[in-house]
């Protein structure tokens, strides 16, 4: 086929949203120190990988999975704490969840999330043709302005909002009692998006039964398990049972279904991991704040996003790279990331491969 008839196929078939709209895109880590995508650096010890390998042996990979990962479901309600009157649904990442909740969604909903924050909630809204509404955050504080979200949620009256706690990228934790005070102020749903909640000891986990419309949505590839792909929403179970009707049958395969079941019970080792990389983060923000030229923001996090001097990020992300070290550079999205770069707290050795990369590019 022609590739002017493949363009006019296109037209005629895809929708406009999806026409207008860019791929999300992830750049090729091949041979850096990869500190660009909030992953957890550290693998599991050789004797627990030996272990987890053994038991792998038993999965029936010729049936298909517990369609409703009962086991595995039930493990993390215990883990987490989770009462009577609430359930959870499984999602190959939270992307699947956070593109679950939208496709319940009439085409006319209006979804809202604070800006800048995590890209996929406008992704997929966008994607399926709904209309997103960005509240800006305050500027250098990247704090919830609470006025204009309150604002924006009488005005639109959102379907569902979103809210990182902590942000992505910005690191920060928003007051909780400006959260409380939106959830009431909600005419639909409120999403806490608890991705990073390992290392920030905050969470909207408890206050479940204060909300009707609060969900709370957490996953497992920021602990250590980003391969897995599995995140998961808590909620009322009446609400949860809605969104089941959405899920594909068998979204989680046996094999990611046996290794959270593994995980679950060493979860000692994630505890261990997430302090560890908590106190590098604090010795990297320490470093980063001693480098003429850069501000980096305080982070709930296992990542710091920084400012460089103007015009230079571009620059400066490039000759990292060049070293050998691949950080996220944020600056094309401008607004209040403009000049901003993003780094992920990896082993000690790493972190001083980019501290040492990032002082040569600012000289």
């Amino acid at each position: 086929m022609s590739q002017s008839k493949a363009e006019t196929l296109i037209s005629a078939v895809f929708r406009q949203e999806i026409l207008g709209l860019s791929a999300y895109h992830v750049a090729d880590a091949t041979g850096f120190i990869k500190l660009d995508a909030m992953e957890n650096p550290y693998q599991w010890p050789d004797d627990i990988k030996q272990s987890w390998l053994q038991m792998l042996k038993s999965c029936e990979l010729n049936r298909y999975p517990d369609p409703e990962a009962k086991h595995v479901t039930r493990l993390i309600k215990e883990q987490d704490k989770i009462g009577s009157g609430f359930e959870i649904i499984l999602g190959n990442g939270s992307d699947e969840i956070i593109q679950m909740l939208l496709m319940a969604l009439p085409p006319e909903a209006c979804v809202l999330s604070p800006h800048p924050s995590f890209v996929m909630y406008q992704q997929v809204s966008k994607s399926l043709g709904l209309d997103f509404i960005n509240a800006p955050l305050l500027p250098d504080s990247f704090d919830l302005d609470l006025p204009a979200m309150l604002a924006a949620i009488a005005q639109h009256k959102p379907s569902i909002i979103f809210l990182a706690y902590p942000n992505n990228p910005t690191g920060n934790l928003f007051d909780a009692q400006a959260i409380k005070t939106i959830i009431n102020a909600a005419p639909g749903l409120v999403v806490v998006d608890e991705a990073y909640a390992p290392f920030a000891n905050a969470s909207f986990m408890n206050e479940l039964g204060n909300y009707a419309n609060l969900l709370v949505m957490r996953t497992f590839s920021k602990l250590g398990l980003a391969g897995l792909r599995l995140g998961y929403l808590v909620g009322a179970t009446a609400i949860i049972n809605e969104l089941n009707k959405i899920r594909l049958p068998y979204n989680i395969n046996c094999l990611t279904q046996a290794t959270v079941e593994f995980a679950l019970q060493h979860s000692d080792i994630f505890v261990e991991q997430t302090q560890r990389i908590c106190v590098e983060r604090g010795l990297m923000y320490d470093q980063l704040v001693q480098i003429a030229g850069i501000r980096p923001f305080p982070s709930h996090a296992n990542f710091i996003l920084f400012k460089t001097p103007d015009h230079k990020a571009v620059d400066i992300f490039n000759a990292i790279k060049e070293q050998g070290v691949l950080i996220k550079n944020l600056s094309s999205q401008g607004g209040m990331l403009a000049d901003c770069l993003r780094v992920t707290i990896g082993k000690p050795e790493e972190n001083r491969a980019f501290l040492d990369a990032l002082k040569k590019a600012c000289c």
